[in-house]
């Protein structure tokens, strides 16, 4: 499993451009539009064929702590992977004094197309979403990792996008089999989610692999 590292206040799109991953660029490079998302479209393809199909887990004794508790600064810049992932995903951000609390800014929310106003005060208004969702993720395999890999993973900005409040509490814990974004992101979600699996090497449900599937059809 390889760490994508957080390399500054930049918009997603450039951001998710920039993450590294050992041995080549991340596949979520330039996958904000899906006719921008050809050839990672089709990196995509490969590995999705390549990722088994499992059922779920029952969640048995799942804990959001078993991801440790809350976020916590995974590149040692001394803000925490919340306020790393606004920085990163709002426009027109504003820090306060410390330069790392996000206090505002406009998302163009991925999920819903809507834009979203982000204030300190009413920090609920945007979330940031685990693409491939922990609870998911733990009836899927990673209730066997070790606890270091479960904190890697929930606090990777790879895995993490922020969204519209309302949209990311409908989403929940649900895959792409039961859960999709609005049709101009679910090529980029699709892509995504990919590489997710592929990384941390988690299978994908039956309903999971064909939602992801449909997804990557909508890619230019």
């Amino acid at each position: 499993m390889t760490s994508l590292a957080l390399t500054g206040c930049q918009g997603l799109g450039d951001v998710l451009g920039d993450l590294e991953i050992e041995g080549g660029a991340s596949p979520t490079s330039q996958s904000r539009s899906p006719e921008d998302g050809g050839a990672d479209a089709a990196e995509a393809r490969e590995r999705l064929a390549a990722i088994e199909t499992a059922e779920p887990a029952p969640r048995g004794d799942y804990e959001r702590d078993e991801f440790g508790s809350g976020w916590i600064d995974t590149d040692d810049n001394g803000c925490s992977t919340r306020n790393d992932i606004l920085a990163r995903d709002l426009d027109d951000v504003e820090l306060d004094s410390d330069g790392c609390r996000v206090l505002s800014g406009i998302l163009d929310d991925p999920y819903t197309g809507k834009t979203v106003e982000f204030t300190f005060e009413d920090p609920q208004a945007v979330q940031i979403d685990h693409v491939v969702p922990l609870s998911l993720a733990w009836r899927m395999g990673a209730d066997a990792w070790d606890r270091d890999t479960r904190v890697e993973f929930a606090n990777d900005p790879g895995n993490l996008l922020a969204t519209d409040g309302p949209a990311n509490r409908e989403k929940s814990d649900s895959g792409p089999g039961e859960w999709q974004p609005h049709e101009d992101f679910r090529c980029s979600y699709a892509v995504i989610y990919i590489d997710v699996l592929h990384r941390y090497e988690l299978p994908a449900s039956p309903q999971d692999h064909r939602g992801l599937s449909d997804m990557l059809d909508t890619c230019g």
